[in-house]
């Protein structure tokens, strides 16, 4: 059975920062990986007087690591073994920190996006004994638009940094996107919109132009998504509306909480309307 996930916070974000340190330490290098999970909003928006929430999970993106084949693989697996991770039964693509007590419950997710693999399956694999990827259609923009970003943790009382490969602001909104159609859950929606409120580029307006930039010839491809997005922010009443509305009072109590959905759905509206969907 999966451990349960500590609630979002400060140091629960602080411990999946350390456990994915812990990892590319590990692996001896930069490994190929996209980091496009919940360690990234806040690295997206590095102006912003608000903090995102945190994570509790680590989520990446592997079509790279595939690309140069099996030998990354084994070399993935033997350092997530190493950082304290073990593969949850009959879910090779979900590896679970259940060692430290600063980071049990910690769950490091692989997300591939194959054309020539059914969408959903589980992707094994070669020369590991444990380690595959879910096959999750869209989350293959974060491995088309990424920055290389440098971490830093402490971990065992040293002060630790490295090199990472993060999703990009277009990267990431679409592979988000991706994710939230297929899990529908309320953290996906939570960080959808508070990326588009709080980017560096500027807002929602400014993000729908860099997608465009970047994958305009795409688009297409997740409309279905993208429109299932505009919906769950319809009203304020939506789900996502109310996930971003639910998670921004438990983080800033202390402000008029009266607000907050509104400024979702209407950032997310515009961002919707920004994509100009009619004319892909």
């Amino acid at each position: 059975m999966a451990a349960e996930s500590p609630p979002r916070s400060r140091k629960a974000r602080a411990a999946a920062e350390a456990a994915l340190l812990r990892i590319v330490r590990n692996c001896g290098r930069q490994p190929e990986f996209v980091v496009l999970g919940g360690l990234v909003p806040e690295l997206l928006c590095t102006a912003s007087s608000f903090r995102h929430a945190g994570t509790t999970d680590i989520d990446v993106q592997i079509n790279l690591e595939i690309v140069c084949g099996a030998a990354n693989a084994t070399v993935l697996e033997k350092a997530l073994r190493g950082a304290g991770f073990a593969p949850e039964a009959g879910r090779p693509w979900r590896w679970i920190a259940d060692g430290a007590p600063d980071q049990a419950g910690i769950k490091f997710e692989m997300l591939a996006d194959l054309d020539n693999e059914p969408a959903s399956s589980t992707i094994l694999f070669d020369a590991c004994d444990s380690l595959g990827a879910a096959n999750l259609r869209g989350t293959g923009f974060a491995a088309r638009d990424f920055e290389v970003r440098e971490l830093s943790a402490r971990i065992e009382g040293v002060d630790c940094r490295a090199d990472v490969r993060v999703a990009g602001l277009a990267g990431f909104l679409l592979a988000k996107v991706a994710a939230a159609y297929s899990r529908r859950g309320g953290k996906d929606w939570y960080d959808i919109a508070f990326v588009l409120l709080n980017n560096d580029m500027g807002g929602p307006k400014a993000a729908a132009e860099l997608v465009r930039d970047r994958f305009a010839s795409e688009l297409g491809t997740i409309q279905t998504a993208l429109r299932e997005l505009q919906a769950n922010f319809d009203t304020l009443n939506s789900q996502g509306s109310q996930a971003f509305s639910q998670q921004m009072q438990h983080d800033h109590p202390d402000l008029d909480p009266s607000k907050f959905a509104e400024t979702a759905m209407l950032a997310v509206q515009e961002f919707y309307r920004g994509l100009q969907l009619e004319a892909n």
